[in-house]
């Protein structure tokens, strides 16, 4: 600051700043949502209304492909008269309260897409309908992929733009507040999507490898189960035997080792075969010589029933498959203690021989509320247990007697070979 600057005229020239960085944001604000609108108007209008009154679509399929598409049109013209009148703070406080036709949207996204390629692979009047509607020049060339996506684009637009509007708004302005929730909210929609699209990636991932593996007995898909990497190990034998490279799928669960099929196959020459599934509930893993700088290392993995050696020559892939099993082990046991912690919760307070020998028939008077209680939160842990799914044969008959075991248990005490 010059010496013959007074500090008033620093302050005004901070003012100043803010204001212009925030006039231009609401321009640029103001202009974005106005394209937004007219994308978003030619969708429900030649799409989602003159389907409907066509029929080329049955109602279900309809609401599939488009959700709530209309009531998201509707919301954000309300928004736009506020902002295009300058009212920032007002439009976007009573347009937040209306976020959940986008996180409809979100949430159903995924599944919009997919019902739209087989329509459109099925559905020759629906294909048809579709190419002659993109052909008009209000869509500007524009595909109805392309325009489904806006509304989750937009989200992380107006999370940007609330920043700005919010950082150069003083806090004594009425609108100060009114801008911070709308932020809060648009982040909380934000954040929904960003987990969706993990979600979904892990998914794809999932069917990905369980194309990738040959037979029946090998489950990938389950619930609660998260892929994070796979690559090539070395495994080496405990008599000294050669080591054999096999290929490693590590998941939140478990660590599955398979083999590649024959090359000279006529169809599953590109596939692997499914040999140990190896669960992590119970799992350690150490490094025998792979924390030095030499060339590759040793990882040793012991499970309640098995013992692995696996060896790469890589000492940075040998680092990331020993941080992600971890990793992963780490998770396992920090839920199994939760789990023990809800469980001890759940249990009744303990009752001393006196009272029980001066209760008559203690074991059939307890409470049977509580017991209700005590069912409830036993089935909570069960749920919260990875299932850990190895074979799709039917199942054997149980008799009545026999009270039925979670596949999770049975398979922690060791690997399982498939």
């Amino acid at each position: 600051m010059s010496r013959f600057s007074s500090p008033r005229s620093s302050i005004e020239e901070q003012r100043d700043l803010w204001e212009r960085k925030r006039s231009i944001t609401a321009k640029e604000l103001v202009q974005t949502e106005q394209c937004y609108c007219q994308q978003l108007h030619l969708v429900t209008t030649y799409f989602v209304e003159i389907l409907k009154a066509k029929g080329t679509l049955k109602q279900d399929i309809q609401k599939s492909i488009f959700s709530s598409i209309k009531d998201i049109d509707s919301i954000n013209q309300s928004l736009l008269v506020h902002l295009e009148n300058g009212y920032f703070g007002k439009g976007f406080d009573q347009f937040c309260p209306n976020l959940q036709y986008y996180t409809t949207y979100v949430d159903n996204i995924y599944n919009a897409s997919k019902v739209l390629r087989i329509q459109l692979k099925k559905n020759k009047a629906f294909r048809r309908f579709k190419e002659l509607q993109e052909t008009r020049p209000e869509f500007n060339n524009h595909k109805l992929e392309d325009l489904l996506q806006l509304p989750i684009q937009r989200i992380d637009q107006y999370k940007h733009f609330l920043q700005n509007l919010t950082a150069n708004t003083r806090p004594d302005n009425p609108e100060f507040q009114q801008l911070s929730r709308a932020m809060t909210a648009v982040c909380t929609v934000s954040q929904r999507i960003k987990d969706n699209t993990k979600c979904h990636e892990n998914y794809l991932n999932l069917c990905r490898v369980q194309k990738l593996l040959t037979g029946q007995k090998t489950k990938v898909l389950a619930t609660g189960r998260w892929y994070i990497r796979e690559g090539w190990l070395k495994v080496v034998p405990p008599k000294g035997a050669e080591a054999k490279q096999k290929m490693f799928f590590l998941f939140s669960d478990m660590l599955l080792q398979a083999k590649r099929c024959s090359v000279l196959h006529p169809t599953n020459g590109e596939k692997f075969t499914g040999q140990h599934a190896y669960p992590l509930q119970d799992c350690t893993a150490e490094k025998v010589f792979g924390h030095t700088k030499s060339q590759g290392g040793l990882l040793s993995l012991t499970f309640p029933k098995a013992k692995l050696l696996l060896m790469s020559s890589n000492q940075e892939d040998l680092n990331d498959w020993y941080q992600n099993l971890c990793s992963a082990i780490r998770k396992l046991q920090s839920a199994q203690t939760v789990v023990h912690q809800r469980d001890e919760r759940c249990q009744g307070p303990l009752r001393s021989a006196a009272d029980s020998h001066n209760t008559p028939n203690s074991s059939s008077s307890i409470n049977p509320g509580r017991k209700r209680n005590m069912g409830s939160c036993e089935t909570g842990v069960q749920a919260q247990k990875p299932s850990l799914e190895w074979e799709s044969s039917t199942p054997k008959r149980m008799k009545q007697s026999e009270p039925p075991q979670l596949s999770g248990e049975t398979s922690a005490s060791g690997c399982v070979i498939l």
